[in-house]
């Protein structure tokens, strides 16, 4: 019996667990392992003759035999009752490495183990009925029926992966829908006219561009035109089940298909970016057409009314999918007051790309998590088989492209691009699950790319034998027309006048754009909110607007601050803060970094706006100066003191510690602000130096967003900065890349240094009329430092303070200006007032772009006759010297600074503070 050794090791044990779970409880288990146990349990008390079994017993486990003894008939049909329970569970997990998913090549031999021998079976058993075939919902069947039920459902065109599933529930849902769907599948008439009206659209869009813009780039969906009608029918699908907005992010790759045919961005839209025209009325220096986002209403064949946006997107491949999910809670939080079934969001990937940008597993990460959960996303991946040039071979290590999705117990539907149907039966399928689960599901489309990355390249040069059989291979829609036809469901004409119909629309509107017809331009509007803002204008920087709050504004903010429950038991250190907090709003009336900063949150939820911060640790935040969630120190229960501001429509602070990643976060943050302009939405970096790992964010979409796609974005992004001795990992923010990155008001930086201006800074987000993404150089030991404190009354009235002047030098004597920004000021300031250098003025910017040129001429009209010195910790190739050489060229600025360096600081604390005291010694000199 060592042929059975395999069952008896694996799939055996696990049908006695079922078969022991069901005699105690034979609704324990699926009701197709009933109806297979009881078709058991009949054949081992009556025999395959329906005569009594030979043992006589009911309770026999189906374990196959030591072999040591003659086994039975009855007892050897029991064990191959075992062999197909498990055949049937193996093509279940395993089923998908047989399937015919690869429309040019043949599938690699992945040893699936799925041969009647790996089972004890034969071609012996295949006219034998066996009760296994409950399994499938078919009844008893013979072997040859259930393995011709396999090879249709899990061997087709169509591979499900999804046993990996650890939710009982969620995988019996989709075996259910799978097995009982696929078998009998077939849509109807109307159903299929539009799949071939939809695959008509795609390829002859492509035909088009490619005969008429020859050479351009267009990074055509040429191979992969089955994307269009799966789109389709997921938003159609969507709509019908109540879905009333679609997000979709992708890269560009088939972009301009998606534009044109999904949301009916108009044609001649897209043949004037071809002609290279500007469109009247941009803002910025725009982008290349096949990076735009679009927002449409679209009406499905049903008449149902669907909101589809494609948000725009940089080259850097997977970047966009933060951005969509954020946008998609911020969405689902206000607009649909949580509700997620009321949004979907729609990812598009490319094989290599899914497979080879971390972005992609540090969103799938999110979506689980309590802050950045968006209710399931529909993975679409258009699977060419090639990225860039190079084969999949060298592109992953995995099997499969898309198997990050089991870290999240996602199901996977690999699918044929060149079985149309397939693919509308998958896309009708990741819906459903989505919807009825709130979690995500991929679809990878196997299909091929005609051309090569773009249509200028020669796929030849690397991929010659691939590329012989795809100049071959007719395109899914001739092949889908073709069956059809065959199978006399269409007419043999309907192709064909599609063909002619859509290709004459396309020449007309072509021709209107080669008569230099006025196109009118379709600004990208999210959101009737942002319509209702307008961009700024270099006036509105010369002074900051009023943002001070009424004295009974803070006092209601301030008692949510100091007050907990009577039943609620703090920590002993906790209990200190929330005196020491009562203190300085009651009796002092100063307030410090950590206090100001939760007063501003606080009036701003006051005003019954949304206040989001995330990031690592950001609840107490990482040098435990926040505190903003507290937790009882017997039972580990929170309570969120902003959350209990007394007034009516005070909103709830969203303050959530992020999972460890800045890349993916930050732009989950950024997409959360694209939809929500009166909110203030806040990032925090763990150490201001770990923003590096998120820089394409800050490069692509943050500092240029505004510039290339017209659409503004206030995202906030807190970076803690300084030199405290804390090494070169920990020191510095690297503010001179912002600085870099800084041009035509495209966003604001600063280094704050007093809690007053800090309050004001974060409240004039939201009071300007316009938003910019905020870049704060955020103070550690200032947090605790004792000059580092406000007048409550600061916060009451006025404004930020783009300059802050001094008030002890004498303007008479002054010689030294030192101009200087964030920490590097208070010990300055220490030196001055020890040393009584009324000599010498120190000059604060607070923001260093835009550049307050008006008010530093006002302070430094002063002191006209004195020299002028910028003073920073940062070595001199770091920090700010560099900028503001460039932006104020006629000023002669000397630089006291560290020596120019690779490293932005000392490992050695000893070093540090000799560098430190030297700098601000010079300064003095």
């Amino acid at each position: 019996m060592d042929n059975y050794s395999y069952i008896a090791n694996s799939d055996a044990a696990y049908v006695d667990q079922l078969y022991q779970a069901y005699k105690q409880d034979p609704n324990s288990v699926d009701a197709s392992w009933q109806k297979f146990f009881e078709g058991f349990d009949f054949s081992l008390t009556y025999g395959e003759n329906g005569g009594k079994a030979a043992n006589g017993n009911k309770e026999t486990t189906p374990v196959a035999t030591n072999g040591q003894t003659k086994t039975p008939v009855d007892a050897r049909h029991s064990e191959k009752e075992v062999s197909v329970a498990s055949l049937i569970k193996a093509y279940r997990s395993r089923g998908h490495l047989l399937a015919q998913t690869n429309p040019i090549r043949s599938r690699k031999d992945r040893n699936p183990r799925l041969e009647l021998s790996d089972y004890a079976l034969s071609d012996a058993d295949l006219d034998t009925v066996f009760e296994a075939g409950n399994l499938l919902g078919i009844g008893p069947a013979t072997l040859r029926d259930i393995m011709a039920s396999l090879e249709k459902i899990y061997a087709g065109r169509i591979g499900f992966e999804y046993m990996y599933i650890r939710e009982i529930d969620v995988k019996n849902w989709l075996r259910n829908k799978i097995e009982k769907e696929a078998l009998v599948f077939d849509p109807t008439i109307q159903e299929k006219t539009r799949i071939l009206e939809k695959l008509n659209e795609a390829t002859v869009f492509e035909n088009f561009l490619h005969t008429k813009f020859l050479g351009q780039k267009r990074f055509s969906l040429e191979g992969g035109e089955t994307t269009i009608p799966a789109l389709d029918a997921i938003i159609n699908k969507a709509a019908d089940m109540g879905v009333e907005e679609v997000m979709i992010g992708m890269a560009h790759r088939g972009r301009l298909n998606v534009l044109a045919n999904i949301l009916g961005k108009s044609y001649e839209s897209i043949f004037d970016g071809f002609e290279g025209n500007v469109p009247s009325g941009i803002h910025g220096d725009g982008d290349v057409k096949y990076h735009l986002g679009y927002a449409s209403l679209t009406e499905t064949p049903a008449g149902k009314r669907i909101n589809v946006k494609l948000a725009p997107n940089p080259s850097h491949l997977e970047a966009v999918n933060p951005v969509v999910e954020g946008f998609t809670r911020a969405q689902a939080d206000e607009e649909y007051k949580g509700d997620f079934t009321k949004i979907m969001p729609i990812l598009i990937h490319g094989d290599a790309a899914v497979a080879g940008q971390g972005i992609v597993y540090e969103v799938t990460q999110m979506a689980k998590l309590p802050g950045y959960q968006t209710g399931g996303t529909v993975h679409f991946v258009i699977n060419n088989q090639v990225g860039f040039t190079t084969d999949f071979d060298d592109a992953r290590s995995s099997i499969y492209c898309s198997d990050v999705a089991k870290i999240i117990d996602a199901p996977i539907f690999h699918v044929n691009g060149d079985d149309p149907e397939a693919v509308f039966f998958c896309a009708k399928l990741a819906v459903e699950f989505r919807e009825m689960f709130k979690r995500d599901v991929f679809i990878d489309m196997v299909c091929y790319r005609r051309y090569g990355h773009n249509e200028s390249d020669e796929p030849k040069f690397t991929q010659p034998t691939m590329y012989a059989v795809i100049d071959k291979h007719a395109n899914p829609r001739d092949i889908y027309n073709k069956q059809l036809v065959e199978r006399s469901e269409v007419d043999a004409q309907l192709a064909a006048n599609m063909d002619a119909e859509f290709k004459k629309l396309l020449q007309e509107r072509l021709d209107r754009v080669k008569q230099k017809a006025e196109i009118p331009y379709k600004p990208l509007r999210l959101d009737q909110q942002w319509a209702e803002l307008r961009t700024s204008q270099p006036e509105d920087f010369d002074q900051s607007p009023e943002t001070g709050v009424s004295l009974e504004t803070l006092e209601r903010v301030g008692q949510a601050l100091y007050t907990v429950p009577d039943n609620f038991k703090p920590l002993k250190q906790i209990d200190k803060l929330l005196r020491d907090r009562k203190q300085m709003l009651t009796e002092s009336k100063q307030v410090n970094w950590g206090t100001a900063e939760l007063l501003a949150y606080g009036s701003i939820l006051s005003e019954g706006k949304v206040v989001r911060l995330s990031g690592q640790d950001v609840q107490r935040g990482t040098f435990s100066h926040r505190h903003a969630v507290l937790h009882d120190s017997e039972n580990n229960g929170l309570y969120y003191s902003l959350d209990h501001i007394a007034g009516e429509g005070t909103a709830k602070m969203q303050i959530y510690n992020s999972l460890l990643s800045e890349y993916g976060v930050l732009g989950f943050e950024y997409g959360y602000a694209m939809a929500t302009p009166h909110a203030l939405v806040i990032w925090e970096a763990q150490f201001g130096d770990f923003a590096n790992g998120a820089q394409t964010m800050i490069d692509q979409f943050i500092a240029a967003g505004e510039s290339k796609w017209g659409i503004q974005n206030g995202v906030v992004m807190l970076l803690p900065h300084g030199y405290e001795g804390q090494g070169p990992e920990h020191s510095n923010a690297r503010p001179e890349r912002y600085l870099q990155l800084s041009a035509q008001y495209n966003m604001v930086v600063c280094n704050v240094t007093t809690p007053a201006n800090l309050f004001h800074m974060l409240r004039r987000q939201l009071a300007w009329p316009f938003r910019k993404p905020l870049v704060v150089m955020s103070p550690k030991s200032l947090l605790r430092h004792p000059q580092v404190i406000s007048p409550l009354e600061d916060l009451t009235k006025g404004r930020f303070q783009e300059v802050l002047g001094d008030p002890y030098a004498d303007p008479k004597k002054v010689k030294r200006v030192l101009l200087c920004t964030g920490k590097i000021y208070y010990e300055l300031l220490e030196k001055q007032q020890a040393e009584g250098r009324t000599d010498v003025a120190i000059v604060r910017l607070e923001q260093l772009h835009p550049l307050p040129q008006k008010q530093i001429d006002a302070v430094l009209a002063q002191y006209k006759k004195a020299d002028l010195v910028w003073v920073q910790e940062e070595p001199l190739n770091m920090g700010y010297y560099t900028y503001l050489l460039r932006e104020m060229p006629e000023v002669r600025l000397r630089p006291v600074s560290r020596p120019a360096a690779a490293s932005p600081a000392t490992g050695f604390a000893k070093n540090h503070t000799q560098e430190q005291a030297a700098i601000v010694a010079k300064a003095f000199e």
